[in-house]
């Protein structure tokens, strides 16, 4: 058991992650010590490559670092077996996708019921969809609903399985402006209502000043991690 501070949801120390591609050991993230706070949003930021997304899958219990520690409630990720690693993503962690990756031939209620049957302490589906603003098309399959309405409806999934931590892989990166702002905001209220610790990768920049902390990422690295002393609403963001 390691000690963290009662405001640290979880810690990464020095962690790597090397891919072997045949003969060729790829190094997609080297190094990195992170800090994730309890209630906060944090942005993630770099060029394709950066090890963005390496990190978040690390994160999430997705993958497992090859060198140093992911620790989380005084607890190693890296010495979970598979299914304490299971529960882990199950109960602690909710992920949202840039291209929503919902189940065409169910409805928007019965994408979410999919997460909620596989939680310990789930919140009502149509509790969840209210959240989003779309309690009244909870009975509409996918196609029936726009890009925008897809992706709250994601939210609403990772929402639902009432996580501590909201893993979000571009979530605007396939929506209009307006649409993209609506979801940003949805996601600021989450932190500031429900207390949930959010991290948003993005290629935007702009998106960096809601958040509380913004890390900066290249060639695997961790480069930066800037604190924001006055978040914006993101309302006020453009791009």
């Amino acid at each position: 058991m390691c000690e963290t501070s009662p405001d640290i949801l979880l810690q990464l120390e020095n962690v790597g992650r090397t891919f072997q591609m045949g003969e060729v050991s790829v190094v997609a993230l080297h190094d990195a010590t992170l800090d994730i706070r309890r209630g906060e949003v944090m942005t993630m930021v770099g060029p394709s490559g950066s090890g963005k997304t390496t990190l978040l899958n690390v994160i999430g219990g997705m993958d497992s670092p090859t060198t140093g520690r992911v620790v989380y409630e005084g607890r190693n990720l890296a010495g979970l077996n598979a299914r304490e690693l299971t529960q882990y993503r199950r109960e602690t962690v909710g992920f949202v996708f840039q291209f929503y990756n919902l189940i065409p031939n169910l409805t928007a209620r019965e994408n979410i019921m999919v997460a909620t049957e596989i939680s310990p302490d789930p919140m009502d589906e149509t509790e969840a969809l209210e959240l989003v603003g779309l309690a009244d098309r909870m009975d509409h399959f996918p196609a029936q609903l726009s890009g925008g309405e897809q992706q709250r409806v994601a939210i609403a999934r990772a929402l639902a399985k009432n996580p501590q931590l909201l893993l979000c892989d571009e979530p605007t990166g396939a929506l209009d402006f307006e649409t993209g702002i609506w979801v940003l905001g949805l996601l600021e209220r989450l932190k500031r209502e429900l207390g949930k610790t959010i991290i948003i990768i993005t290629h935007n920049l702009a998106i960096g000043a809601m958040a509380d902390r913004v890390v900066r990422l290249r060639s695997g690295e961790i480069v930066e991690v800037r604190v924001n002393e006055s978040p914006v609403s993101p309302e006020a963001i453009t791009w």
